[in-house]
């Protein structure tokens, strides 16, 4: 469907009636909502009526890249990675994804993490990890460059960086279901990440975020454990999209193909912030087991997406998962951790 003169009333028809948007459809929705120029329950027709419909890859775009365009800007050089999920797994995982982040950035490549609190995760987010372990959450961009150029490693917490979604924060709230603002979070890196691993929990999205990710010509990793995980798991199996030149790819992944044994997702299981701490550090220290496994596994996968396309994909996994792995055995995972954490206090 395109439309010409866009209103309200004629996307959600379309929507119910089962009809997709384009991406300058919801482009303007969103816009609308950015502006401040829709009512509440303007807000939470469109929202719903999307999500009953089913979100496309090219209506999520369309959200999306007003968002990014409302966003404070962060321009850092050079190649660099997001490790990221969507969150909602509902798994009390620990914080698999900033825990990757500190393992990844040790062995040299620069990694900038977006994220924020958790909606409903026992575990916390990773803005609770990372506010715990000492990392002020109110940098700003200047200081949050500044960082990744002394660490190769930086957070940004979402609502410092991406104020429009203020907009439709009480609507989210009061409706209290998943809408298509559950995973948009990955698509709103304000440092416009080229690399990206992202996790999505709701197996349906897994495709249309991979397409929207496409669309945007990244090069990435979208992963979901079959377990639930919004990550890549070490349970079992998981589906894993590969997106490079504009193309997406769906592959199972097995990652007994690397030599990790399977474990049981209540081994992966974390706690609040203080207790994620303790694992993080743990692990950073050397302490084995399946949490650091697969962190291990996701940190290598962040680090594939900047090599797609330069050979096969489980030769990738297998040298990257190993530079990991020496990463945190000869103690630069550790020195990034404590880095980390020094220097975004020296910034703030």
């Amino acid at each position: 469907m395109a439309t010409t003169l866009r209103t309200w009333s004629g996307l959600i028809s379309a929507l119910l009636a089962g009809s997709d948007l384009t991406a300058a459809d919801t482009a303007w929705a969103m816009d609308q909502l950015v502006l401040g120029d829709a009512s509440p329950a303007q807000i939470s027709g469109f929202l719903i009526a999307l999500r009953a419909k089913g979100e496309t890859a090219d209506e999520v775009t369309g959200l999306a890249s007003v968002l990014r365009a409302h966003a404070t800007p962060v321009r850092i050089r050079g190649s660099f990675v997001d490790i990221v999920g969507t969150g909602g797994d509902r798994t009390g995982a620990v914080n698999i994804s900033t825990m990757a982040a500190v393992v990844a950035a040790s062995t040299g490549v620069t990694v900038v993490k977006h994220g924020g609190r958790a909606a409903s995760s026992s575990a916390g987010g990773s803005a609770d990890l990372v506010e715990h372990l000492g990392v002020p959450l109110d940098l700003s961009a200047d200081e949050a460059v500044q960082v990744a150029a002394d660490v190769g490693l930086t957070y940004l917490f979402a609502p410092r960086f991406n104020p429009a979604l203020r907009h439709v924060a009480v609507v989210r709230r009061e409706l209290a279901v998943p809408t298509a603002f559950n995973v948009l979070g990955p698509l709103l890196n304000p440092a416009d990440p080229q690399h990206q691993l992202v996790g999505v929990a709701n197996p349906r999205m897994l495709s249309v975020i991979a397409g929207a990710l496409a669309a945007q010509g990244r090069s990435a990793l979208v992963a979901r454990g079959d377990d639930g995980l919004d990550k890549l798991t070490t349970t079992g199996l998981s589906r894993l999209w590969v997106v490079y030149g504009g193309i997406a790819s769906e592959v199972v992944f097995d990652p007994r193909s690397l030599g990790l044994p399977p474990v049981s997702l209540a081994e992966l299981r974390g706690g609040d912030a203080a207790y994620n701490a303790r694992v993080l550090r743990g692990l950073v220290d050397g302490e084995p087991g399946p949490v650091r496994d697969v962190v291990l596994l996701n940190a290598a996968a962040a680090l594939v997406t900047l090599e797609l396309g330069d050979g096969l994909l489980l030769e990738q996994f297998a040298d990257c998962l190993e530079r990991c792995r020496q990463a945190v055995d000869n103690g630069k995972a550790a020195a990034t951790l404590e880095r980390w954490t020094s220097q975004s206090l020296t910034c703030s």
